[in-house]
């Protein structure tokens, strides 16, 4: 959101320690009383505007208006939560495919459940979902809330970015079915500002410790036209 409104801000875990950044940096954060005084359990975490806060949604409801990411009027902001909430639902149930027992447990120590959580979670959940967004957009116009561009497109295309990633083959079996999603995430990511975020050092990959990881056997190729005639 600060990237698409080009609002300077500093990123304190990409700081090198020596700066005060980095995990000593966080954790030092973390420590300080007036973090424990906001009832701060762990980060993303927004210092600004003398206050601090955390949890994504909380943010993207503080920043939004303050950035002209959200139309006016209160219709729009909670509309505009609700469906930040519902992206994140998606978000929550792409990190059980890796992690269905709990997260105490590494992702090799729960394997087996973990393919049998994508399974599901491709074949039944991430559709229902992806054709509720694009049932909004048939209506809504070129972005989820209209005609304005909103924080919300910002959310629904890290989303996709993050599908693309840990789930390529399911996507691309899905993609025929969500041409207005596509549309919203060309245009998301042909804006300057996005762009230019996208391909600097700020933009970190996804990576295989963050909550989209792609495991290929959590993934697999669909069957191709000879393997479907011989019965695999």
């Amino acid at each position: 959101m600060l990237e698409a409104a080009q609002v300077p801000y500093v990123d304190v875990g990409q700081l090198p320690e020596a700066e005060g950044g980095g995990i000593a940096g966080i954790r030092s954060f973390l420590g300080s009383p007036e973090v424990r005084g906001a009832g701060i359990y762990a980060p993303p975490i927004l210092t600004g505007d003398g206050l601090i806060i955390a949890q994504t949604p909380n943010i993207c409801l503080f920043l939004a208006p303050r950035l002209g990411l959200v139309p006016p009027g209160e219709e729009a902001f909670y509309q505009a939560h609700q469906l930040n909430l519902t992206i994140l639902d998606v978000v929550n149930e792409v990190h059980n495919t890796h992690h269905p027992l709990g997260v105490t447990l590494y992702y090799h120590e729960q394997q087996a459940e973990s393919q049998r959580a994508a399974a599901t979670f491709l074949r039944d959940r991430l559709p229902r979902f992806l054709r509720y967004f694009e049932g909004l957009l048939t209506h809504s116009g070129d972005w989820l809330l209209g005609d304005t561009f909103s924080y919300v497109d910002l959310s629904l295309f890290q989303l996709m970015r993050g599908l693309d990633y840990a789930f390529p083959h399911a996507l691309n079996v899905l993609k025929p079915e969500i041409p207005l999603i596509q549309k919203v995430c060309k245009r998301v990511g042909d804006r300057p500002a996005i762009a230019a975020y996208l391909a600097s050092d700020r933009c970190i990959p996804f990576n295989s410790h963050g909550v989209f990881r792609h495991y290929p056997e959590l993934d697999p190729a669909p069957p191709t036209q000879t393997q479907k005639l011989m019965g695999y």
